[in-house]
């Protein structure tokens, strides 16, 4: 036979009467009596092939034979479907190949779920035949598009003359945020890599090294409790320029996504972002991931409350507290056990309570009507902006715990009211945020980022009498209400970053054990630099509607970190371990 003529989602009308072979799986097969059919895929998409008996009985007998996933080549002439046969849904929906010849590479067990069906799967059987669940055509079209993605940004930035450089898998435990995975050294035994965080401090170093402009597809790894946006191991678009500023970083990353979004996906995307501080977002959203697709913001209804005869929240403001409220619209015909479950909600989430007023016609109606009184709740009604049918939600707490509690509602029930456009993507930069946090724990500060953020030039000379005071260079970008990346302009200068580390509370010689390399190479011409890291499989996740980044991930780990198909991580024999110099306590 001759090799493949075509893939399976190439033929059309004009290719009515050629002579081809195409090669693939079989996708589904339908007897009729007579003729069969078979839906041939492969990763391009489907082709209809028919055998009927006229064709000969020894190639209709062996079509017979076919099933679900066997692998065969087949060769024919390609024509137009009957009347009214014809399938609009798929590209080569005009046409079908009429069989004259059949090979069989491979015959196929049942598989142990429908490949061409939607029916829902669990997660450990798809996950334990992944090789199969990828050959499903939801989760093929995913990689693919990835694929596609990974294509533009290299285009894009080849343009911009950056260098798409590598930086080492096995390195030093550097502080990022996470716990390391660490790898034994055979030959220095007691000794410790870690596997990358980020490639934070080699980009830093390449800057160094004068490369100007970096970029890596980049492999990062994260030994972390797992939830639907993390994976122990995960791929960051990684980005550095010498000599930058946050506007041209900004310009950099919009004209990458205004790309993806043209060449990857066929649509425009509005630019620029818009941009709003972190004291802004969490005063509007409670978060510093804004969901801009809907409004519901938050309001300080703190004033509302002058003079209130609620002991609670009487007591509460008197206490340092704020009252925080939003606005759910057309909400208030919600019922009693959907409001309960509001509540249960923001308990989670560490409220004490949730009080709600429903805006009707007649009357206001709250659960705490006769302590609030009718005036308090008008003024409420007034300063929040809440219409007839709306439902105002009110939490008392810090203004951080409070914007917590209602930006979990808020986007709770943006999915409950269908207040999310379909199809809608809202890109938003927020800046400006703290240098550090205050870690009531270890009672010390640590880094809102990481330690290697440059502090705002106006605020250093509070760096270390009012270190809470400082803001940074440093800049996220948030998309849909996901945090997509974050970035900064970096310290590089050696003075500076041993300041950082003082506040930081970590002894000099730590700093020298950990970080010697850096400072050494601040002291030979270390220029300006900032960058980015976007996750690339956040951003698939996003754009395809994925329930998790395990759906854009070839081969992912479940929830546990553990890949079920291969059964990692598994145990190192007793020999491996003697190399090693480790013994296990059991």
């Amino acid at each position: 036979m001759l090799k493949r003529t075509h893939t399976c989602g190439a033929l059309r009308a004009a290719d009515t009467a050629k002579q081809v072979r195409l090669c693939g799986w079989v996708h589904r097969r339908r007897d009729h009596g007579g003729l069969i059919f078979i839906d041939l895929r492969d990763r391009w998409g489907l082709t209809q092939v028919v055998f009927n008996p006229a064709a000969g009985g020894e190639l209709h007998g062996r079509a017979k034979d076919l099933r679900s996933e066997f692998c065969i080549a087949v060769e024919g002439t390609v024509q137009k479907r009957p009347a009214g046969t014809d399938n609009p849904k798929i590209p080569t929906g005009e046409i079908e190949v009429a069989a004259a010849g059949i090979e069989l590479f491979n015959a196929s067990a049942t598989p142990p779920f429908e490949i061409a069906g939607d029916a829902e799967v669990s997660e450990e059987l798809r996950y334990t035949y992944r090789y199969l669940d990828l050959r499903r055509p939801e989760l093929r079209d995913r990689l693919l598009l990835r694929h596609k993605v990974l294509k533009v940004i290299r285009k894009v930035l080849d343009g911009e003359e950056f260098t798409e450089l590598e930086t080492p898998v096995l390195t030093k435990s550097t502080p990022e945020g996470a716990r390391d995975y660490l790898v034994p050294s055979r030959l220095n035994h007691g000794s410790f890599f870690a596997l990358p965080q980020s490639p934070q401090l080699y980009k830093q170093l390449l800057m160094v090294a004068g490369f100007d402009r970096y970029y890596q597809i980049a492999r990062c790894f994260r030994d972390e409790d797992l939830r639907a946006d993390r994976q122990p191991e995960f791929t960051q678009l990684d980005i550095e320029m010498s000599f930058t500023d946050e506007e041209t970083i900004f310009a950099l990353i919009e004209k990458i996504f205004t790309a993806i979004w043209k060449e990857a996906l066929g649509k425009e995307l509005a630019v620029p972002f818009p941009r709003l501080t972190y004291a802004e977002c969490m005063r509007r959203f409670g978060c510093d991931k804004p969901d801009l697709r809907y409004g519901m913001e938050l309001t300080d209804l703190t004033r509302s409350f002058d003079g209130t005869g609620f002991e609670r929240f009487r007591d509460a403001i008197a206490k340092g507290s704020v009252i925080r409220g939003l606005v759910a619209p057309g909400a208030g015909g919600m019922t009693g056990k959907q409001v309960d479950g509001l509540t249960e909600l923001a308990k989670q989430s560490g409220a004490l309570g949730l009080v709600t007023i429903r805006v009707t016609e007649k009357e206001l109606v709250c659960p705490v009507a006769k302590h609030l009184g009718e005036e308090t709740m008008k003024r409420i009604v007034s300063d929040s902006k809440a219409k007839v049918g709306d439902l105002i939600l009110l939490v008392a707490d810090s203004p951080d715990r409070a914007g917590l509690i209602l930006s979990g509602l808020r986007g709770h029930l943006a999915q409950v009211l269908n207040l999310i456009p379909e199809g809608k993507f809202a890109f938003a930069w927020v800046t400006d945020f703290p240098l550090f946090k205050w870690n009531a724990e270890t009672k010390r500060w640590d880094s809102e980022h990481h330690p290697f953020t440059a502090p705002k030039q106006e605020d250093q000379g509070s760096l270390e009498s009012d270190p809470g005071k400082v803001l940074s260079r440093s800049y996220d970008l948030a998309l849909n209400g996901v945090e997509l990346g974050s970035g900064s302009i970096r310290i590089h200068d050696r003075q500076m970053q041993e300041a950082i580390f003082r506040v930081l509370g970590l002894p000099e010689q730590e700093v020298k054990d950990r970080f010697g390399f850096l400072l050494d190479a601040f002291r030979y011409g270390a220029p300006p630099h900032g960058g980015i890291a976007p996750g690339v499989d956040r951003l698939i996740a996003l754009i395809t509607n994925a329930s998790s980044i395990r759906e854009v991930i070839a081969f992912p780990k479940t929830q546990k970190a553990v890949d079920l198909m291969v059964g990692a991580p598994s145990e190192a024999s007793p020999n491996q371990l003697k190399e090693l110099g480790i013994n296990i306590k059991k």
